[in-house]
């Protein structure tokens, strides 16, 4: 008899995967490897300790963001009111260019809008067209001729409350002359 050499003929890839567990899937929907123990259903997801750490980090940011925002309402009331302020002080400069005086107390702010019975001199339209602006709380500002400490006149706001004095956003705010 003479011996013969047996030659393998099989791919390599053929071999490797022989001798690799096999994954089967079993009724209970768990992975087994012949041989091995079971593995684990590989889902993902978040742990309950990664959800916490954001819910912090939204706290933290919005305990930083809130504050701020919030503010700028109030300092954008105060600032509206200022610009409404300078308006109407323009508009009675231009009163007292035109007629020699400022409106007297009783004729008011209504005077910018309506001409009075002694306005020697009227644009068509008034002084201010629509009507006389508001505060940034939509209160009337209050006018006063002549004004306090030798001011021709005081125009002013209330502030947030509507009420003479106050602090903060309660505050009067008055035209700069």
């Amino acid at each position: 008899m003479t011996k013969k050499n047996q030659v393998n003929m099989m791919p390599q890839t053929v071999i490797d995967n022989a001798q690799t567990p096999v994954a089967i899937m079993n009724d209970d929907s768990k992975t087994t490897v012949r041989g091995h123990q079971p593995m684990r259903s590989s889902q993902s997801g978040f742990t309950l300790i990664e959800i916490m750490v954001v819910i912090v980090i939204l706290a933290i940011l919005a305990g930083l963001v809130v504050p701020k925002v919030v503010g700028q309402s109030d300092k954008a009331r105060v600032k509206t009111t200022e610009t409404a302020l300078a308006t109407v002080s323009n508009a009675l400069d231009m009163y007292k260019v035109d007629n020699s005086r400022y409106p007297t107390t009783a004729q008011g702010l209504e005077a910018l809008t309506t001409p009075p019975a002694d306005a020697k001199n009227y644009p068509d339209g008034g002084y201010i067209k629509g009507g006389y602006p508001t505060d940034g709380w939509e209160n009337e500002m209050q006018y006063v001729a002549p004004g306090s400490e030798g001011r021709p006149y005081d125009l002013f706001s209330l502030g947030a409350d509507g009420q003479q004095g106050g602090e903060g956003q309660d505050a009067d705010i008055y035209a700069q002359l």
